[in-house]
């Protein structure tokens, strides 16, 4: 059975941090390209930053500097690192990956808000 599980998630003042983490199983995970979308309430699931099995990734503008991904195989887990958060960050953070990137994560709640 295949899982993805993110955590980490929650309530944080803007310019604050936070680490996300998918922890994942029943998945040759050294073998995919893993990533991080987010979805805003009124708003489409959109892509955050990817990473490949060879440790490149690329961002969406509006992260690029802020937020970090990386991939640990040995763990079968992805972070992501955001720092200097706004407002605009608050979203529903996903992980996808797998064979054809057909897994999704069922979710963590990050809230910017003072």
């Amino acid at each position: 059975q295949v899982q993805l599980v993110e955590s980490g998630g929650g309530l944080v003042q803007p310019g604050g941090t936070l680490r996300l983490s998918c922890a994942t199983s029943g998945i040759i995970f050294s073998s995919w390209a893993m990533a991080w979308y987010r979805q805003a309430p009124g708003r489409q699931r959109e892509l955050v930053a990817d990473i490949n099995t060879a440790g490149y990734s690329n961002y969406a503008d509006s992260v690029r500097g802020r937020f970090t991904i990386s991939r640990d195989n040995t763990k079968n887990t992805i972070y992501l690192q955001m720092n200097s958060l706004k407002p605009e960050d608050t979203a529903v953070y996903y992980c996808r990956g797998g064979p054809g990137s057909i897994y999704w994560g069922q979710g963590t709640q990050v809230t910017v808000s003072s």
